[in-house]
């Protein structure tokens, strides 16, 4: 029989949610875990090591109000490149026809090609472009960005794509100077026949200080909440609602009728409606589950891609960022996945 290899072996572990559970339980043993070593300490030695932590706390603190800072640099930041993504979002709109200078762009194959080939290419497209209607702007540019992007195309249905190629444009607007640190992504919609809103918005609320009972947590801004909006539906187009028909039996007279119920249905515009976070703070783990994914999509749009747009839409971003994203949220969520291996088959009885 043949060796079976590390890597075939490792998936069938991870396939196994037995041993995934013993796994869990084993990690959960070790972080955190005292060595054993503070406790040998002398008293004295202790009592400054308290000290050392009380240095860590204020270190926290000083750490929080350089974060809120960079969020006034963020600020100060937008106003400097949004004439710049106006811009963009005018050629895309086709408000606004580039320069032939504006439009000169030297690709890297490029400078291997001899004239003679560069000018039976340029001909080419131009044979192709007067086969072709011409199009106005740049058709369909924020729904190709989400479709090239896996944390966002996971979300789109198909009966999203209709509505998406609406979308004009995403905007990042922070919080004014003085006001608690949040930031809002609006997203710009041409007149449709899906909703009447012209904008639908997304407002995160983050917090830059430690928690006072844990500060040595603190590791930068995080999101409190969000709130999204509402959507004005034109009657019947509402995709984030399914109807569906159900056949009762009546106990008594034991005759059969059909039920039209309607229930939510899958869709990206379901993003706009987050679950509400109480006032305790408390959710439950699939509200839970829901936000924190909400929160790093969130995070992604601000900080990727509304700035990267066009390398985004080309695909020259992709590439980039799919080992950020999976060391950003691949823990969380493989670690989520054990816990609910763990709740639904029970504790490993390894």
């Amino acid at each position: 029989m043949a060796l079976i290899s590390a890597r075939q072996l490792t998936v069938q572990m991870m396939q196994n949610p037995q041993i995934l559970a013993a796994l869990q339980e084993r990690l959960d043993g070790l972080v955190g875990s005292p060595s054993g070593y503070m406790e040998s300490l002398p008293k004295v030695v202790k009592r400054r090591v308290n000290a050392l932590k009380n240095l860590q706390v204020k270190c926290a603190h000083i750490e929080a109000k350089f974060y809120e800072e960079v969020h006034e640099l963020e600020r100060k930041y937008a106003a400097l490149y949004q004439p710049l993504f106006d811009k963009r979002s005018d050629i895309i709109k086709a408000v606004y026809e580039p320069t032939d200078e504006e439009c000169e762009w030297k690709q890297e194959d490029e400078e291997e090609l001899t004239d003679e080939m560069k000018e039976k290419a340029k001909l080419e497209d131009e044979k192709k472009d007067e086969e072709k209607e011409d199009p106005k702007g740049i058709p369909e540019f924020w729904l190709t960005v989400f479709k090239n992007v896996d944390l966002l195309s996971e979300m789109l249905q198909e009966h999203d794509e209709p509505i998406l190629k609406h979308l004009q444009d995403i905007k990042v607007k922070f919080s004014d100077a003085g006001q608690p640190m949040s930031f809002t992504l609006e997203f710009y919609f041409e007149r449709n026949d899906f909703f009447t809103n012209t904008v639908l918005t997304k407002t995160y609320k983050m917090r830059s200080e430690p928690d006072e009972s844990d500060p040595f947590s603190f590791d930068g801004p995080e999101i409190m909440g969000c709130t999204g909006c509402t959507i004005d539906w034109t009657k019947g187009k509402n995709v984030t609602l399914k109807t569906i028909k159900k056949k009762q039996k009546h106990k008594g007279r034991g005759t059969v009728r059909t039920v039209t119920k309607t229930v939510p249905n899958d869709s990206f515009f379901n993003f706009f409606s987050p679950p509400e976070v109480p006032e305790n703070g408390e959710l439950d783990e699939d509200s839970e589950a829901v936000l924190a994914a909400d929160f790093e999509i969130g995070h992604f749009i601000r900080e990727r891609i509304v700035p990267r747009a066009v390398l985004y839409f080309t695909g020259e971003a992709i590439e980039d960022d799919d080992d950020d994203v999976s060391k950003r949220i691949g823990k969380r969520l493989m670690k989520r996945m054990i816990q609910t291996m763990t709740r639904r088959y029970g504790p490993s009885p390894l």
